[in-house]
């Protein structure tokens, strides 16, 4: 098994990727395909209980901001 930090390091860079795929206007399966091994990669995380959901949702608004920008707006849930 990998460690913590591996794991989260890989998925940073296959967020990175499916990421910089989806603003490069790339194909519908590629990206399909890409954001199944992003999924899958976030599953094997919070099964093992190596992260949190709240750690992978931090990660991914991070990689985003860091591919696309910053947000325009912070939407916070109701229920928080």
């Amino acid at each position: 098994m990998r460690s913590k930090t591996e794991a989260m390091t890989g998925l940073r860079r296959m967020l990175h990727d499916m990421l910089t795929a989806r603003e490069g206007g790339e194909s519908a399966p590629r990206l399909a395909r890409t954001k199944g091994y992003v999924d899958g990669a976030m599953r094997e995380l919070l099964d093992s209980g190596q992260a949190t959901r709240q750690e992978l949702l931090e990660l991914v608004a991070a990689e985003r901001a860091r591919v696309s920008g910053p947000a325009t707006a912070e939407i916070r849930s109701a229920s928080v």
